[in-house]
């Protein structure tokens, strides 16, 4: 083995298993098994299952501050752009194109600063009233476009946006953001896949819709723990794997 295939062999073992806590392998174990469930109670879609493992592992490692969640995120963005566009969630569509773009952006951004950020109180207070009034805007578009539950498909949308550029730019408020996110958007899913599985719809399919809502509660759950990872600096340099 060369010594530059050497040295991603090392990055990526410190990566993905230096530094993890007893709690935090127990509850990720916990995360990822809720996936295959849900899989197997319904599976009829294997990119839905795929886009729910990407996707706590993409958060997880987020979480944890380390740049490997980029790849992971870009697994789980190209995964999500079919499942929502298959369930005429089109908030989450367009939201997943962003994702997208933004995987690569944030993989250069994190290689060039290590440290986290937070912003004083009068900027904090600005930036959630901006991401209300967005939401507003995105709730009347989206209703023009005749998409799902346009209410809650704008969370997805517009505050994901602006929790995304928060995130990319290692702000601690973008957690805050993504509570809401990740609470309206088991919501929405929850409603799309009752709809689905009574008969009352037939857009989109119940597995795809199931893998959504439980992403989505795992995802809750991570970023109510980030808030705490990310205030005590924890997430620096790595998730602290340059000490490793």
């Amino acid at each position: 083995m060369s010594t530059e295939s050497k040295g991603i062999f090392n990055w990526l073992y410190i990566q993905l298993f230096a530094n993890w806590k007893k709690f935090e392998v127990i509850y990720i174990s916990c995360l990822i098994l809720l996936q295959f469930v849900v899989y197997a109670i319904a599976p009829d879609s294997i990119i839905g299952m795929i886009s729910g493992v990407a996707g706590v592992l993409c958060l997880i490692y987020g979480m944890k501050g380390r740049k490997i969640n980029f790849i992971f995120g870009l697994i789980q963005c190209l995964a999500m752009t079919y499942v929502a566009w298959i369930s005429h969630a089109y908030g989450s569509f367009a939201m997943d194109i962003v994702y997208v773009v933004s995987q690569p952006i944030g993989w250069f951004m994190w290689g060039h600063d290590e440290a986290t950020h937070a912003f004083s109180k009068n900027v904090r207070n600005g930036v959630f009233l901006g991401a209300f009034v967005a939401w507003a805007i995105g709730w009347w578009i989206l209703s023009l476009l005749h998409g799902q539950l346009p209410y809650l498909d704008s969370i997805n949308f517009v505050v994901s946006i602006i929790a995304q550029t928060l995130y990319i730019l290692k702000y601690k408020e973008n957690w805050s953001l993504w509570i809401v996110v990740n609470f309206a958007n088991i919501i929405y899913w929850s409603i799309l896949s009752i709809q689905v599985a009574t008969g009352a719809s037939n857009i989109g399919n119940l597995g795809a819709g199931l893998s959504q809502v439980a992403l989505q509660a795992a995802l809750l759950f991570n970023s109510v723990y980030a808030i705490k990872v990310w205030g005590s600096g924890e997430a620096d340099n790595e998730g602290g794997t340059e000490k490793a």
